[in-house]
């Protein structure tokens, strides 16, 4: 990618048109998972799969280096940087969210991940002292509202039972542990690790873990040859999960962790449009108020600083 930053030699931005365009695919990729998802789980673990998942990601990543002879190797505090995206984007994060599905409507944790670029503003504030403009905080509560307007039929049908508060405590720690990922990747990014290295070795790191966790845990080891769980793997790895992260990452460089987070507010709009096309999802007044919330919050946030 042209985002690529190698270590002590800072590349030439991209065009302003490009960021757009990395929201774009980045929202369509992200906004598709949510069913994709919906198709790997049943007969594999959740934890063997998004093991599949993010190791076949990694490989294509370190694959894409090789390709474009960029230095693979990282100094220690790339590595440790890259430790802590591991953990808390790759391992934690997903293996929450997937554990919060099995609990309680997609449309739920969406709304909950919706309030992402809120919590990054202040992340980012106690772990740097980033002091976000006031366009940016206006942005994320938008966002958030917004989510909360197109999901609302979800909501208020949702029930909330024991096995519903747990999720939505696990989506809680999710949007928590994002946060925490996106802190360790600004550290990465301070250290000058590039973009895809970066993101291979991070997925490498969790993609251990998760394998160590599934050995301690007795985690069952199987594949499900089916054509819906295979191409549904192969969509999230290479569409969800390598060009969706190469250009988040990339964006989040240019444009601000807040920025780019606030694509966890877009992809629910696209989550519901495949939701329409294969289930039959309807759209009500409030649902289109949502998306011009949503929409408009993502103008805000172009428009402010960089945060």
């Amino acid at each position: 990618m042209s985002a690529e930053t190698s270590a002590g030699a800072p590349s030439a931005s991209p065009p302003q048109w490009f960021d757009l365009v990395a929201i774009i695919v980045c929202t369509l990729a992200w906004g598709t998972t949510w069913f994709a998802i919906t198709l790997q789980l049943g007969v594999v673990d959740p934890v063997i799969s998004i093991t599949y998942r993010f190791a076949l990601a990694a490989l294509l990543l370190f694959a894409w280096c090789v390709l474009r002879r960029e230095k693979i190797a990282l100094n220690r505090a790339q590595h440790m940087a890259a430790f802590g995206v591991g953990i808390f984007t790759f391992l934690l994060n997903y293996v929450l969210v997937y554990w919060a599905e099995e609990r309680v409507a997609s449309a739920v944790v969406a709304v909950l991940f919706a309030a992402l670029a809120f919590f990054n503003l202040i992340a980012f504030r106690l772990a740097f002292g980033q002091r976000a403009p006031a366009l940016a905080w206006a942005a994320a509560w938008l966002g958030i509202l917004g989510v909360a307007l197109l999901s609302w039929e979800e909501l208020a049908s949702a029930r909330m039972g024991e096995a519903a508060l747990i999720g939505l405590g696990l989506t809680f720690a999710a949007v928590l542990s994002s946060a925490a990922g996106n802190i360790y990747a600004r550290r990465g990014e301070i250290a000058g690790a590039g973009v895809a290295t970066f993101t291979a070795w991070s997925m490498s790191y969790g993609v251990a873990i998760l394998v160590l966790f599934a050995l301690a845990t007795g985690r069952t080891w199987t594949f499900d040859p089916t054509w819906s769980y295979v191409l549904s793997l192969l969509h999230l790895s290479i569409i969800g999960s390598v060009l969706a992260f190469l250009l988040y990452f990339g964006l989040a460089r240019r444009r601000g962790y807040a920025t780019a987070a606030y694509i966890s507010a877009l992809t629910p709009p696209v989550a519901m449009t495949v939701s329409t096309i294969f289930e039959g999802k309807s759209w009500g007044l409030l649902a289109l108020a949502g998306v011009v919330l949503v929409l408009l919050g993502q103008v805000l946030l172009l428009r402010a600083k960089k945060g």
